[in-house]
């Protein structure tokens, strides 16, 4: 709003440091005239493009600010690109692009012609589930193993990754770290990532006046992307697009812009938080804290076993390969260039559907209703009976099952280690285990069912509400927040091998009738 009311200036002559930056940044010959000429030709391109700038959900005075004079553009890239220097992450990622890069372009010459699998009619006219057609590199889901991040299953990565003074659970940060450059950062490594997150968390007070402006029972889901395009106006990759920087740069800021938004997310999950279930009183940051100790901090959970459960819970949620809605939907997005916050707000959108982040509401439904049926000191024979009522109801039994693992869920597994530690008497704990004796029978029997055991909404709720975290609708921003970590690093990867724009093709029922012959 501020750059709105500002006049336009007038582009600046630039000093012989900054243009021969632009010739070191293209390739060009580093002659101070032919480099204005290269930056004067930009910036001309600029003026043009941010005639054309539009948005559906910007005010008019959101497409004025959006419509700055490309001089101003420029300088916004030059101390963008200035100030990225400060970052270790970036730095590695960058260090390790030429290699990256030079191997996928060897994969798809040695194979790009290769078959990945058929795909059916059936695959098609089933959410396309099945169909291998996607190249996302942060983790990979197996049907027998489970999530792999960067090659590392979460038994694994409980182990390796830096860990708070004196707790058991990694830091969200390292797996961050991880998915950015496939290694396993060091404790240093982590401990100047969580700081430089710290120096990006303040949040300005435009994302206050947006949430405060909506009616207090908006969903919490709904708050969190108000408050996500909030933050989208200082999108350092939309100001560097509009600026014309070369595409071989566009990680950086697509860095950049993932930085910020995580840095800020605790903060502003905290003030809808805060602000729908708390009364609005609000808990200040305490800096010294890593990011997740922070979340719980600033929600109002002080503990240390709650700390460590939101460590726990944001490192197993951050991503499940690239195939889900909310991973799919932030890639596919961010495949047109539009910028990280835009990209994120997409995917979590897709991420608010029942039949996506919601689960773990559904289960503790559930698990609160067998409660109320059959009690708590309740047999294997009385559990069996309220499931089979349950299927025989025309229900599915929510936390069970899977669209791709074919075995106990890990994320499910490390969750219930962390119960029988800090709370192995606690009587929906108790449930929840007993439940895990009882259902795989129960539909494996059906003779309907591929995978009949647990998943991750199984326990997490449970987790949660021992906490003290009650608030169900609140549970996906929790969730959002965590997945955010994984769909941004791998959007940054995205940008940095050049992915093209998906586009997928489709075709009609006629089309299949056509081709393979007409029903009745």
């Amino acid at each position: 709003a501020d750059t709105a009311t500002r006049p336009r200036e007038r582009p600046r002559p630039r000093s012989r440091y900054f243009l021969s930056c632009v010739c070191e940044r293209y390739d060009a010959p580093s002659t101070v005239d032919m480099a204005s000429s290269a930056l004067m030709k930009r910036m001309s391109r600029s003026r043009a493009a941010a005639r054309m700038v539009s948005a559906p959900f910007a005010s008019s005075v959101d497409a004025s600010a959006a419509c700055v004079g490309a001089s101003a553009h420029a300088r916004a890239w030059s101390s963008s690109a200035s100030s990225n220097d400060a970052s270790a992450l970036k730095e590695v990622i960058r260090a390790r692009l030429p290699g990256v890069n030079a191997r996928l372009k060897a994969i798809k010459q040695a194979h790009g012609e290769k078959s990945l699998g058929e795909v059916t009619v059936n695959m098609a006219m089933g959410g396309m589930r099945g169909i291998t057609a996607m190249l996302y590199e942060t983790s990979l889901l197996d049907a027998e193993e489970g999530i792999r991040f960067r090659g590392y299953s979460i038994p694994e990565l409980r182990e390796a990754l830096p860990k708070a003074a004196g707790g058991d659970e990694p830091l969200p940060e390292g797996i961050m770290w991880l998915m950015l450059t496939g290694e396993i950062p060091s404790a240093e490594q982590v401990k100047m990532l969580s700081e430089e997150l710290v120096r990006r968390a303040d949040v300005p007070q435009c994302v206050h006046d947006v949430l405060e402006a909506l009616p207090k029972n908006t969903h919490p889901m709904t708050q969190l992307s108000c408050a996500l395009l909030a933050l989208q106006p200082e999108s350092k990759f939309a100001k560097a697009y509009q600026a014309g920087v070369h595409k071989t740069t566009y990680w950086e800021y697509a860095f950049e812009d993932s930085m910020d938004i995580i840095a800020k997310l605790p903060a502003v999950c905290s003030i809808i938080y805060r602000r729908t279930f708390k009364g609005g009183e609000l808990v200040a940051a305490d800096k010294t804290l890593d990011w997740a100790g922070n979340f719980a901090h600033m929600m109002g959970h002080d503990s240390e076993a709650v700390k460590e459960l939101m460590r726990l819970y944001m490192t197993i949620h951050v991503d499940h390969e690239g195939g889900n809605v909310s991973a799919h939907t932030t890639h596919l997005v961010g495949s047109a260039l539009s910028d990280p916050y835009l990209s994120l707000v997409a995917g979590l959108n897709g991420l608010a559907g029942p039949l996506h982040g919601l689960a773990n509401q559904e289960v503790l439904k559930w698990l609160n209703e067998a409660r109320a049926q059959v009690g708590d000191d309740v047999t294997k024979e009385q559990l069996t009976e309220f499931v089979w009522a349950t299927l025989k109801s025309g229900r599915v039994v929510p936390g069970y099952g899977h669209g791709v693992l074919r075995k106990t869920d890990p994320r499910y597994t490390c969750q219930r280690e962390f119960a029988l530690k800090h709370l192995p008497d606690d009587p929906m704990f108790k449930l929840v285990g007993k439940l895990f004796e009882v259902v795989p029978d129960v539909l494996t029997a059906t003779g309907k069912v591929k995978n009949p055991w647990p998943n991750v909404d199984a326990h997490s709720g449970v987790l949660l509400q021992y906490y003290g975290i009650t608030e169900e609708n609140f549970y996906t921003v929790l969730f959002g927040a965590s997945r955010a970590i994984g769909v941004l690093s791998q959007l940054t990867l995205s940008r940095a091998s050049g992915y093209p724009i998906e586009r997928p093709k489709s075709v009609t029922s006629a089309w299949i009738e056509d081709k393979f012959g007409k029903v009745e």
